[in-house]
C-alpha cells in the first residue's frame, strides 16, 4: 500500500496539503496489520464507515427519542456501545470476555 501513495506524497506541493498526505501515509504505516482492505474488497464487504454510522444513528436515534425516554450522557453512550458491538464482528469476542 506505502509503495502506492508514496507517489501521491512526490506528487503534492509542500505545505498544508503535503502535510496531511505525510499524516495519512504514516496512518496506514501503523494500521497496515488490521486494515486489509484489498481483502475486504476482494470479499464484498465495505471499507467506509457510513454505513456503519448510518446505522448506529437510526438504531441508537430511535431507542434515544423514544416517547418518554429521559437519557443521560453516559448511559446513552454505553447503549451506543452496545448497538456498535451488536452490529459488528465482535460481539461474540466481547461477549465472551465480559465478565
Amino acid at each position: 500500500m506505502e509503495r502506492e501513495l508514496l507517489p501521491l506524497l512526490k506528487s503534492v506541493p509542500r505545505g498544508k496539503k503535503r502535510k496531511k498526505v505525510r499524516l495519512l501515509l504514516k496512518y496506514f504505516r501503523r494500521n497496515r496489520d488490521r486494515l486489509h482492505y484489498r481483502e475486504r474488497l476482494a470479499s464484498g464487504r465495505v471499507i467506509g464507515s457510513g454505513l456503519i454510522e448510518g446505522a448506529c444513528k437510526n438504531l441508537v436515534g430511535r431507542r434515544l427519542k423514544q416517547t418518554g425516554a429521559c437519557w443521560r450522557k453516559e448511559r446513552a453512550n454505553k447503549i451506543a456501545r452496545l448497538v456498535a458491538l451488536l452490529y459488528s464482528d465482535q460481539w461474540k469476542h466481547c461477549w465472551n470476555n465480559s465478565t
